[in-house]
């Protein structure tokens, strides 16, 4: 019964909102109904909250954090150039780096940088997937098009993607968190609801609310 629905659900929020998250403008009815926008909204706050909200780097948190460590690790590599997480990500040379940087000096079998191809954005980008969902066990969130066939990739996809990559390395060869594992088994229901979503893709309840969490 729909009583007993948003009861359950009602308590699902409760517990949420007792580890800290603020949730705005979303109740038990807006799930029951499949709101999406407010649902993906609701999502991406539980990931920020429990996947890059403590990420550290030199005293910064969150997203600038995890933009100065990327900077960090890609400096050696004069042919990419971190600077967000949209237009950034879109040949594919900065994920192809996380996995020649942070794997190479534990496995330099597995890629080899120089041989690169730089203008196969692509299948740098698949490489990339492939090598870490196979040797890192980090979850191909992505699929190649989110990065190479679009003008500016969805940032909080590229953010949640690359936060799997600093919480795998940080753990130095550790589970990745269960938080983490959380993020993962929502952002696929992200991208599964993607084709009911606007042509912007936005994903937020709140545009303004999101945009303030994520800076």
């Amino acid at each position: 019964m729909r009583v007993q629905k948003a009861e359950n659900v009602n308590k699902a929020l409760e517990f949420i909102s007792s580890r800290g998250v603020k949730l705005t403008n979303i109740g038990p009815e807006d799930i029951i109904d499949g709101n999406l926008k407010l649902i993906l909204g609701m999502i991406w706050t539980l990931v920020l909250r429990f996947t890059i909200a403590d990420i550290t780097e030199e005293g910064l948190s969150a997203k600038e954090g995890l933009l100065l460590w990327c900077q960090r690790k890609t400096a050696p590599y004069r042919e990419v150039d971190v600077q967000d997480f949209s237009y950034s990500w879109r040949d594919g040379l900065a994920l192809e780096v996380f996995s020649c940087a942070l794997i190479h000096r534990h496995r330099p079998d597995l890629i080899d940088y120089d041989a690169l191809d730089k203008g196969d954005r692509y299948g740098n980008t698949q490489l990339a997937f492939e090598v870490a969902e196979r040797h890192l066990g980090i979850p191909q969130l992505l699929e190649v098009d989110d990065l190479c066939a679009v003008d500016k990739p969805d940032e909080r996809s590229v953010m949640t993607y690359i936060a799997s990559y600093f919480h795998a390395f940080s753990s130095m060869g550790k589970f990745i968190p269960s938080s983490l594992q959380i993020s993962i088994r929502m952002l696929s229901f992200t991208r599964s609801s993607r084709d009911r979503l606007s042509p912007r893709g936005e994903i937020c309840g709140s545009d303004a609310e999101c945009l303030d969490q994520s800076q």
